[in-house]
Parts: C-alpha cells; structure tokens; sequence
C-alpha cells in the first residue's frame, strides 16, 4: 500500500490540529510530527531575531521534496507523509515546518521524520535571511546539520 502524500510550498501558517488528524486518519498506530519555530534570538549575529527571510527554488523543491518523500517510503512502511514548509517573511515564534509521519509502529514514524527533517535542513532549494536588531544575514548550513544528515547517506 502506497502511503498517502501532502507537500506544500506556501506563506499563509498550517493549520496543525487538521493536519495531525489527517495523519491520524490514515489508520497508523503512530504519528510524529516536527513543527520548526521562527527563533528569538540568532546564536551567530548575538541579536534579537525581528524576522526571518526565506524563498525557495519554485517547482524544483518540490519535486526534490518529493523524491524524499519517496525514498522515506522506500525505506519504510508509511501510511502518510506530510511535509509543508511556509516561504516570505516570519516573525519569531511563528511556525517555518511541519513535517507529519504516520505508520503502523513508532520507530518507522520516528526514523522518516527525522529523515525528512535532516533532508529539508541540508538539501532542500530554501533560502533563509535572518534580520535582526545586529543587522541582516543569509543563513548557511551548520556543522550539526551535516552530520545529522550524513547518518542517512546511501545511494539512493
């Protein structure tokens, strides 16, 4: 059985509670969900975080989303996926990601979810501005996030 597939580009904020029940819905015994937050404070600039910036590469990321997506499923059994990601500009506190992964036990649920998560931080076509009470800058990849990601290197 094929899992059942959400991804979607967009600025308006999610609605977690119904996306949550979507997942619900498909007849998993598990669902896990990540929701990334706009930060207060930016550990690089040592400043008050006033907005975030971010723009994507339009068609691209999503049919790069999509090939995880798929390689998640690849590699685990999955009732549904969903990956939603907001673009333009956010004020901190407000929510940037969800990613929502339902299956039948919780350490399939766990391991997509933390895929999805280390793919969308290392390899997905987004670009990300912080702005704060320091000045502006273009956010680059950290260390941590590479590692996180390495763990799932395999041909795909």
């Amino acid at each position: 059985m094929a899992a059942a597939v959400r991804i979607r580009i967009q600025e308006a904020d999610f609605d977690l509670a119904a996306e949550h029940a979507w997942l619900a819905a498909s007849g998993a015994g598990a669902v896990v969900t990540f929701t990334g937050l706009v930060r207060e404070f930016d550990r690089d600039l040592e400043g008050r975080v006033e907005g975030l910036f971010l723009q994507h590469y339009p068609g691209m990321t999503e049919r790069l989303l999509g090939e995880v997506v798929e390689e998640a499923c690849r590699r685990w059994p999955l009732c549904a996926v969903v990956v939603i990601h907001r673009v333009g500009r956010l004020a901190p506190g407000e929510r940037i990601v969800l990613v929502g992964v339902a299956a039948h036990h919780r350490a399939p649920a766990f391991a997509a979810a933390a895929l999805l998560m280390d793919y969308l931080k290392t390899r997905a076509t987004f670009w990300k501005r912080t702005d704060t009470d320091r000045g502006s800058r273009w956010l680059d990849l950290h260390d941590e996030d590479r590692r996180a990601a390495a763990r799932w290197e395999e041909p795909w």
